[in-house]
């Protein structure tokens, strides 16, 4: 095991919100919130008064009635981001980036160019600083999951360094959503419980925990309790799934409202499918209700799909399963799509018109490959001309959307790939 603290996790400051007070320097030192229906992120000064991401836009003027709302400036997210990443790069090449804002890094190796690791990441910060205008912070540690937490104790604009010698005891006085997959539903269940701390949740048996969250994230949870986490960083991932979410208030549970949703995220989850020439069997739908509850339904197809409407008809009748099994929910939040078990899709593979009953969903049967032809002719006008060129009327007809398309191409990195074709097609030029 290593005794050694040479992982950071670098992870910039209320980030979008930082960018629009350093594009507009009359808004530092002021509440701000990016979005408008819904915070999509806000200004320390705005958190101060309790405003949060994901706030319905009118609950965050009510806590700050002079909270200021501006528009999303995406191309300068996605620079600034790659900007900051970059200057990780330089210190050493094993570089983990798990968003736009944030990455680890694991600096062994190169201490004896750069210094010691608590040297090398406040040489990071002033770079950052001084280079790009924007605050970031960063945690130190021996683990990935507890230099991620170290970040997060550093905020705003701080540095972290965890000893290994006393990481324990750092460790379990942090409240438990601290810990990376603690998310609202878990520190719920963990509070009706009286497991408040890291600490607590550390010493409670690991059969109590796992009956109360499940076997897997209860394993989970407790290991990394007592940071045991043997993760290394990653300089590449193997996609594994695909998925979109869109929060959507407080809608009816109807299709009027759910259509135009899951026709926006399928759009979003096919295209980036067919940019990379994935295809995946498995498609599942999140519905999340009013209080905050989710549930989920899945399908496993015989063969695997990226068609855009195709996607879209399997999302929405998942999701009209979904909700005939709670037929007491009236109001729905939040919708999710995504699409696993993915494999390389170089060609479409035509099938014999047999007329099997599930046709519609077989993407090399006639139909099928109607759509994917239809898929593909957008892809090539969005790559020329902007995805916003051209869409599926229903999401073009939506009005405005709570959530930018914007924000939702900012985690993904641009990149030309080869689409597949159809045996017997010419490619669009």
């Amino acid at each position: 095991m290593d005794t050694t603290a040479t992982i950071l996790h670098a992870d910039l400051d209320a980030f979008y919100a930082s960018v629009e007070q350093l594009l507009n320097p009359s808004l530092r030192g002021k509440p701000i919130a990016v979005g408008g229906g819904v915070v999509l992120a806000a200004s320390y000064e705005a958190k101060a008064f309790g405003v949060r991401g994901g706030m319905p836009g009118r609950r965050a003027r009510e806590l700050c009635p002079q909270l200021i709302f501006v528009g999303g400036h995406f191309k300068d997210y996605q620079r600034l981001g790659d900007a900051a990443i970059a200057i990780l790069g330089d210190y050493t090449p094993l570089v983990e980036r798990i968003s736009i804002d944030d990455a680890f890094a694991d600096v062994a190796g190169c201490t004896h160019l750069f210094g010691s690791p608590a040297d090398i990441a406040a040489t990071i910060r002033h770079r950052v600083r001084t280079e790009l205008g924007l605050p970031i912070s960063v945690g130190v540690a021996r683990t990935k999951h507890l230099a991620k937490i170290a970040s997060q104790v550093a905020k705003p604009d701080g540095m972290v360094l965890v000893d290994p010698k006393t990481e324990l005891e750092f460790l379990h006085d942090l409240p438990v959503e601290l810990m990376w997959g603690v998310g609202p539903v878990t520190k719920a269940k963990l509070t009706e419980q009286g497991i408040l701390t890291i600490g607590q949740l550390a010493n409670t048996p690991g059969r109590s925990i796992e009956r109360l969250l499940g076997t897997a994230v209860g394993e989970k949870l407790s290991a990394l309790a007592w940071n045991r986490d043997p993760r290394a960083i990653r300089t590449q991932h193997r996609a594994r799934s695909a998925g979109a979410q869109s929060a959507l208030g407080r809608k009816p549970a109807v299709e009027s409202v759910f259509k135009p949703a899951l026709l926006h995220l399928a759009d979003r989850v096919a295209s980036r499918l067919r940019a990379k020439s994935l295809a995946g069997n498995t498609v599942t739908v999140r519905v999340r209700f009013a209080d905050m509850r989710a549930v989920t339904r899945s399908t496993t197809l015989d063969a695997p799909i990226s068609a855009t409407m195709m996607l879209v008809e399997i999302a929405e009748a998942l999701v009209r399963t979904a909700l005939a099994d709670h037929p007491r929910e009236r109001l729905i939040t939040l919708l999710a799509v995504s699409v696993s078990q993915l494999r390389k899709q170089p060609e479409i593979q035509l099938d014999l018109p047999l007329g099997l009953p599930d046709e519609k969903r077989r993407p090399g049967a006639r139909k099928g490959i109607a759509r994917w032809a239809a898929d593909r002719a957008i892809d090539t006008i969005r790559d020329r001309f902007g995805r916003d060129a051209v869409g599926y009327a229903a999401t073009e007809l939506d009005g405005p959307r709570s959530v930018p398309d914007g924000f939702r191409e900012l985690p993904r990195r641009n990149c030309k790939v080869r689409r597949p074709t159809p045996r017997g097609e010419f490619p669009l030029a």
